[in-house]
């Protein structure tokens, strides 16, 4: 099911405006995942909750000084075949959205399903993405 853009428009401007690449194609989807350093993709949702949660947690966590090479996202309900490949490279992993899944050298490395999202606040969410990006991540200067 295909979603307004109306509906999702706000939901996807909560990351646009944090610097997240939005990949809305699968060619824009594999060239970036395809690509070598880290790599965090968020598979964004309507879903009030979880993904609620999710964007202000993914939001808190850009503001750590270790972070990955690049951030994009998709949107499920919005995005079709972009989220679909995304899922392809997630293949060990059941389809899950809101989820944000960090690729190191194309390979999925860290993964935060959904289930790990609800029913946690945004601040608890952010360390988990942070700590993750002190593993796999390289500091950079900014």
């Amino acid at each position: 099911m295909r979603y307004p853009e109306e509906f999702i428009g706000p939901m996807r401007e909560e990351l646009t405006r944090l610097g997240v690449q939005e990949t809305r194609t699968p060619e824009e989807v594999d060239a970036l995942l395809t690509s070598n350093g880290t790599i965090m993709m968020v598979i964004n949702s309507m879903c009030g909750c979880a993904a609620g949660r999710a964007r202000p947690g993914i939001a808190l966590a850009l503001r750590h000084p270790v972070l990955p090479n690049k951030v994009a996202t998709v949107f499920a309900g919005g995005d079709i075949e972009a989220t679909a490949r995304v899922r392809e490279y997630l293949k060990d992993y059941p389809p899950s959205s809101p989820s944000v899944a960090l690729f190191r050298d194309g390979k999925v490395v860290y993964m935060l399903q959904r289930h790990q999202i609800e029913n946690r606040e945004a601040q608890h969410i952010a360390r988990s993405l942070t700590e993750a990006f002190d593993e796999y991540c390289v500091k950079q200067a900014r």
